[in-house]
């Protein structure tokens, strides 16, 4: 049977390039994305031009009704689930805690935070055993700013990040016994038009140096790690935070 996996916020970055991964390896991939419709589609559509099985569905998973709706067409769609990324993730513009508002921080933390637990809730549901589900992995993508804390750029993102590295070691020993490994890939400086959502498209560039091994990182290569902690080479893995961080 086709394995079908879930893939949050797919329609770029490191979810687009894991949903496209995914789908090379053998899986059938629901994508889902807040309000770029177009992005979504050319994923899919790339996807089936290569004979894979792909999904868009338009979700906001900062809100529940929206991730119930995600999940019941993924339930319609799909025999089963076997595996859930949560990648879907916002930051907002480069700035000090000084001049955050609340309301930011209630944005950045409903998406980053408030939407990873609620699919995690809606896979475990499908996926545990005790419910009669078929066992599974989830991984969630947490961010190497978590540790690092991006002062003076965005520390409710690193905040909200650390919470899902939170949720990931809670959430993979209370559903170990019931079939689910949980893991998160924490990101480094990688290539994506994330950094243009907090006002510096050319972030990669600029702080390359810092990096140890000199680069920024490829939406490929964070994609590949998510691969491994899904598949079943990562069989005895569960709890783990996998740096992909080019050392920094």
């Amino acid at each position: 049977m086709t394995r079908a996996l879930l893939i949050t916020g797919g329609g770029r970055g490191i979810g687009a390039a894991t949903a496209r991964l995914a789908a090379e390896t053998g899986y059938a991939v629901c994508i889902s994305y807040r309000d770029n419709h177009a992005t979504a589609a050319a994923v899919v559509e790339s996807i089936r031009a290569q004979g894979g099985t792909a999904l868009a569905v338009q979700a906001d998973v900062s809100r529940e009704d929206e991730v119930l709706r995600l999940f019941r067409q993924l339930d319609e769609t799909f025999c089963s689930l076997y595996g859930l990324v949560n990648n879907a993730g916002i930051l907002e513009p480069q700035m000090g805690v000084e001049t955050m508002t609340a309301e930011r921080i209630a944005r950045v933390f409903a998406t980053n935070v408030t939407g990873s637990f609620l699919c995690a809730r809606e896979a475990v549901k499908r996926l545990s055993t005790r419910h009669g589900g078929p066992g599974g992995a989830i991984v969630n993508v947490s961010s190497r700013a978590a540790r690092l804390g991006a002062p003076g750029e965005y520390v409710d993102y690193a905040a909200s990040k650390a919470a899902v590295d939170t949720l990931t070691i809670g959430l993979a020993r209370e559903v170990a016994a019931e079939g689910i490994r949980v893991n998160a890939v924490a990101p480094g400086v990688i290539a994506t038009d994330i950094h243009a959502s907090g006002g510096e498209p050319g972030r990669v560039e600029r702080v390359k140096a810092g990096i140890p091994m000199q680069r920024g990182g490829t939406p490929e290569e964070v994609a590949r790690a998510i691969l491994w902690l899904l598949s079943d080479e990562a069989s005895y893995t569960t709890g783990a935070i996998l740096d992909v961080g080019g050392g920094r």
